[in-house]
């Protein structure tokens, strides 16, 4: 097993503790069919790992209404390094509006949840 699926795992869990977080595993690759008759490409290269959708309030001068910020962690064990691939989609992610950050943990996600709830994460990613 990808020394990675155990923090995915563990990540995915962690956004247990918030019901209002939607969260996915988003596969990405070439794969080949059960029969290995076809070979089939799903995703982007370098698409991150999660895709998430955070609900944010936001303040009074923005109207006060709630909106999902998009967000794409890539997990990796401590040692581990992106790929030119994934650099390349932290940019689009960046560009686009969306939040992309780097997990080796559960408590990573945790982190990012409470950053992108508190616009830190936004803040983090906004060009100058």
């Amino acid at each position: 097993m990808n020394p990675e699926t155990n923090i995915q795992n563990s990540c995915l869990l962690a956004t247990g503790d918030h019901p209002d977080v939607l969260c996915w595993r988003q596969q990405s690759g070439v794969f080949r069919t059960m029969d290995g008759d076809r070979v089939v490409s799903i995703g982007q290269p370098g698409m991150a790992d999660l895709g998430m959708i955070v609900p944010v309030l936001i303040t009074a001068e923005m109207v006060g209404k709630t909106i999902g910020v998009a967000v794409q962690p890539e997990v990796k064990t401590r040692t581990g390094r992106q790929a030119s691939d994934q650099q390349t989609w932290q940019a689009a992610v960046a560009r686009s509006g969306g939040v992309y950050r780097l997990l080796r943990s559960a408590n990573d996600m945790q982190q990012l949840i409470a950053d992108v709830r508190a616009g830190k994460a936004l803040r983090r990613q906004m060009p100058e």
